[in-house]
């Protein structure tokens, strides 16, 4: 974020440079250009009045450091001059010859000679009335390659000195954002290690009390059917229960980075046409087919066991929304790098396009109605997503409301993984 914050001023910090030095050129231009307009007009006066008393200075008036002119007959031939300093006057006799000059009104050119001398140059032009007749025309100019030299090295330091600013001040910035991230990091971290710590310490009593549901259950002595009937509600609840903690201690074990990965070779086809078989018994109970086209031998490198809890959450949550005679499809496709992808389809309720993006929320469950009805606690899909992340791969989903819904995984091979953590 600092790094954006910073680019971001850095292209602010251009255009007002930029800016600046375009303005102090106007501002210096600006102050020159009544002056150059009442000369071009003393001069052409002059010069008109000496043509029409019958007076001609074919002469040179001198160099001038300031303000320098070029007198031409309606002929085009030079009568008198004020010449500009050596360094510049061809370039000025170039502009006049090639280059169109306003009239009443002053243009900056600027010009590179042939050693790359630079030189800018402020023109106009006045004619030169007889009888309201054009006798000729005065060229007026001024040599300001100085005042923009300067401009320009007076850019360049104020610029030196707002980049160091600007350098100094993201510095700042990025320490100081550190400091106020650091308590909320701090209030995250303390918030995942109660949830593991929780999670952990609540799995003891829960089995306790699983366990002595058990035992009353197989207590011959108890014959109310009430009383049945509370201990069958307990052990369903103890079970929710128990899942519930194990997926809040897989979460904040995942978001804690705790949860490292045992990497082995395995037959990932074999597994998942496993979890299917393992799923169909459940499915049966709904009348819905459960169907793999994953072909066993195909080895990945990865997690066996978090892979096999991936597929498990998967096929779980297709069988749990898709409606009795429904059907639910696992393939599984193997690339030429080593990445391995499979996918989950179902004919389902489906799911809306505004939910598509909260379903790996944690706790975030599209119909909370259904889902309680159902066990869901709303963790499956992001502990999925967690296990996803790990192997560097990518999961997406595609849904209509009615249709049914198609997850599917990317997993990426061991080599490929390898290379994006060098990158």
């Amino acid at each position: 974020m600092t790094f954006f914050y910073t680019a971001l001023m850095f292209c602010l910090f251009i255009t007002i440079m930029s800016l600046a030095h375009r303005s102090m050129e106007w501002a210096v231009t600006s102050e020159l250009v009544h002056e150059m307009l009442e000369a071009a007009v003393d001069v052409a006066s002059t010069e008109s009045l000496l043509m029409k008393n019958g007076v001609e200075l074919e002469e040179d008036l001198g160099e001038r450091d300031r303000i320098f002119f070029y007198v031409y007959n309606s002929s085009g031939e030079i009568k008198s001059y004020s010449r500009a300093s050596s360094d510049v006057e061809n370039d000025v006799l170039e502009v006049i010859h090639s280059q169109y000059i306003p009239e009443d009104d002053v243009a900056v050119f600027e010009k590179t000679g042939k050693k790359g001398r630079e030189a800018v140059l402020m023109l106009t032009q006045k004619p030169i009335l007889i009888n309201d007749e054009i006798a000729g025309t005065a060229f007026v100019g001024r040599d300001i390659t100085s005042l923009y030299k300067g401009i320009r090295k007076s850019t360049y330091v104020l610029g030196g000195l707002s980049l160091i600013a600007l350098l100094i001040a993201a510095w700042l910035g990025h320490k100081m954002s550190g400091r106020v991230i650091l308590p909320m990091q701090q209030a995250c971290e303390r918030e995942r290690q109660f949830a593991a710590d929780a999670s952990h310490e609540l799995r003891t009593p829960l089995a306790v009390v699983l366990a002595s549901a058990e035992v009353l259950e197989s207590d011959k002595g108890i014959t109310s059917p009430v009383s049945r009937q509370v201990i069958e509600d307990l052990k369903s609840e103890v079970h929710k229960m128990t899942k519930l903690v194990g997926d809040l201690l897989t979460v904040a074990r995942n978001e804690a980075g705790a949860e490292s990965l045992l990497i082995t070779e395995f037959d990932i086809g074999a597994q998942i046409c496993q979890v299917a078989r393992n799923m169909r018994q459940l499915a049966q109970k709904k009348d819905i087919l459960i169907s793999c086209t994953a072909d066993e031998g195909i080895m990945f490198s990865g997690d066996e066991q978090r892979i096999g809890q991936l597929v498990l959450i998967l096929v779980d949550n297709a069988v749990k929304y898709t409606p009795s005679m429904g059907q639910v499809t696992i393939q599984l496709e193997k690339y030429n790098n080593g990445d391995v992808s499979f996918s989950v389809a179902d004919t389902g309720v489906g799911i809306a396009p505004e939910d598509k993006d909260k379903i790996f929320d944690r706790f975030y469950r599209v119909d909370k109605a259904r889902s309680r009805e159902m066990g869901g606690n709303g963790l499956g899909l992001s502990i999925a997503n967690c296990i996803v992340k790990a192997h560097a791969g990518k999961i997406t989903v595609e849904s209509r409301p009615g249709e049914g819904t198609v997850f599917k995984v990317y997993l990426r091979s061991q080599k490929q993984r390898k290379q994006l953590r060098k990158i």
